[in-house]
């Protein structure tokens, strides 16, 4: 297990600046932005760069929610640039209806360079209670890479784990891989709590 030192960013110049602190247990992001989504993204990135192969697992303890799509996750990113390929599997702040996702958790990507964002949904769609529901302060996600491959899980203990989606995705060994967070609401930032940080 590698040592997780984040350093903190804010991606495509929010109107609202965020931040990154460390603190026992974990980390808390302050974040503005309009969103990470479409072809260009706006949160803050507390990422470290990494080669090959990982193993990314974090309990999300809270998100506060300044808009219905806050988000907040684990992203691998290939640059900083607003508009850079990544994968992101994130949680919402609660469990409302979203398009097709009554559940708190998505994962979504960028495939090309400033190309569209898309999301993968739960297999069921929308289902009461939902398959893969968020639960503060045990919102559990693991984001595995394994060559081409990304797998995305979901835990509300840390021990059971839930396969939510796996995706290829053709994108260079380096990568910058952390937390990402974002508010949805230029006007308003929120914050959001990680604990159980490890990579491997």
């Amino acid at each position: 297990m590698a040592i997780i030192d984040l350093t903190g960013k804010d991606i495509g110049a929010p109107k609202i600046n965020g931040s990154i602190q460390s603190m026992e247990g974990g980390f808390t992001i302050i974040s503005g932005g309009e969103d990470i989504w479409n072809e260009k993204d706006q949160f803050h990135f507390g990422y470290q760069e990494w080669f090959g192969d990982f193993d990314f697992i974090t309990r999300i303890g809270s998100l506060t929610r300044a808009d219905l799509y806050s988000k907040a996750g684990i992203m691998a990113r290939e640059t900083l640039d607003p508009g850079s390929k990544h994968v992101f599997l994130l949680t919402f702040p609660d469990n409302s209806l979203r398009n097709n996702n009554n559940g708190g958790i998505e994962f979504a990507y960028r495939s090309e360079t400033n190309g569209k964002s898309l999301a993968i949904y739960p297999p069921k769609g929308i289902s009461n209670p939902p398959d893969f529901p968020v639960c503060f302060p045990n919102t559990w996600l693991r984001l595995k890479r394994s060559g081409t491959t990304f797998t995305s899980f979901y835990s509300g203990d840390g021990q059971d784990w839930k396969t939510y989606t796996t995706f290829e995705l053709k994108i260079p060994d380096l990568l910058l891989v952390g937390l990402a967070v974002t508010s949805h609401n230029t006007e308003e930032s929120v914050k959001s709590t990680f604990f159980d940080v490890s990579i491997q």
